[in-house]
């Protein structure tokens, strides 16, 4: 039980910069409980507001807090799996960790296990379930895969892999994550009506679904035009062609893998008015043809992922800029940019944004957006842009 001072130290030093406050702390029986409580609700508060507004929550070490989802993420994720199972059910977190995810899941849920093998983070979801409104919350302290095999079917199962090594190194591929979900895959199908795989934003999706039976679902989740998770949804009827979720801020965009497959897109022979650059959750899913057929633009170079219209698409899910002027990658035509101030970026370009800007001599900056980049019969060109006005 924590002593009635040291809360108090907590609630008046919470807003404090932690290394100044772990000098004033030395010596003190609780200062490393202290600390944790004082950075785990500052992190908090950034990242799941409603828990940093629960006093009496407790914090583990700082690896913990750096890996939990943030608010929104896991608020998509337990409306997935209400959308998935709106009768709720049963449902099992065998890579518990800090328990973020499964504290907004589990509440859909008449019956809900968190597993972890740490010990810690047990004793610490025992503590904070109760007081986020899970007090019938199942906590076991075991390894998930030894729980797994022994387990009774249930509805919904969630499965986070560890994505370090250890050596403590980050990884990507299904194989060098734990558990190995690759291995489990049938094991997965057999024990959930649905399971969902929380993976690495850098993971090759089309390699994932080479390597996964029963995939139903892809989800390309961002913040504000950041990666946040990549979500698969299985169960034992998963279709050959998963359909896509993209999902940002103002952008909820579905597909099915073989109707990107299928799309001829049509390629711009010049940049028109408008230049549009497709947000991070399209690139991710490789939705790169799509555009054309939803939006009605076109494409500059099958490898660019540039798009043009001479007419303003307001909906396009991604940035827009007005095309100010267009110039050959020609030393005649750059030499007269020397000098100029703007916001590069290249894409399918034979040089980096570093060696372009040296070779350019332009600053960071500016009202202008470059765009250095490769049209449809190979002609390099800088496509000079504002940021356009959406109707």
């Amino acid at each position: 039980m924590t002593n009635s001072d040291t809360l108090r130290l907590i609630a008046t030093h919470i807003s404090d910069d932690v290394a100044q406050l772990a000098l004033q702390l030395q010596g003190h029986p609780d200062a490393e409980f202290i600390l944790r409580q004082v950075e785990g609700r500052q992190v908090m508060a950034r990242k799941v507001p409603p828990w940093a507004k629960v006093d009496d929550i407790h914090y583990p070490r700082r690896i913990s807090l750096e890996q939990c989802s943030g608010e929104s993420a896991a608020r998509y994720k337990a409306d997935l799996a209400r959308r998935l199972l709106p009768g709720g059910g049963t449902f099992a977190d065998i890579t518990g960790g800090l328990g973020v995810d499964f504290s907004f899941i589990a509440k859909h849920f008449q019956r809900a296990v968190y597993v972890e093998r740490q010990a810690e983070l047990c004793e610490l979801a025992r503590h904070n379930f109760p007081l986020l409104g899970l007090p019938d919350a199942e906590v076991v302290n075991d390894d998930g895969v030894e729980v797994l095999t022994k387990m009774d079917q249930v509805d919904l199962l969630f499965v986070d892999p560890a994505r370090r090594d250890g050596q403590g190194r980050k990884v990507v591929m299904l194989s060098d994550c734990e558990p190995n979900v690759v291995e489990l895959n049938r094991l997965l199908l057999s024990k959930a009506r649905f399971t969902i795989l929380k993976l690495s934003p850098m993971l090759d999706i089309h390699a994932a679904l080479q390597q996964l039976e029963g995939v139903c679902e892809v989800h390309v989740v961002a913040e504000r035009n950041e990666c946040k998770d990549l979500l698969l949804v299985m169960n034992r009827s998963g279709r050959q062609a998963p359909v896509v979720f993209c999902h940002d801020e103002n952008v909820d965009i579905q597909f099915f893998c073989e109707e990107e497959k299928n799309i001829q897109p049509e390629y711009a022979d010049s940049v028109e008015t408008y230049l549009y650059e497709p947000g991070v959750t399209l690139l991710k899913a490789a939705a790169y043809n799509l555009p054309c057929q939803r939006y009605g633009v076109k494409k500059l170079h099958p490898n660019s992922h540039l798009y043009t219209s001479q007419e303003l698409v307001p909906d396009f899910p991604g940035r827009t800029f007005r095309v100010v002027e267009q110039h050959d990658y020609k030393k005649k035509q750059i030499s007269n940019l020397s000098g100029s101030k703007a916001n590069l970026a290249v894409r399918n370009f034979p040089d980096s944004v570093a060696q372009l800007r040296k070779r350019l001599k332009i600053k960071d900056g500016g009202e202008e957006y470059w765009f250095a980049t490769t049209l449809k019969q190979g002609e390099k060109v800088i496509v000079r842009t504002k940021k356009a006005k959406k109707l």
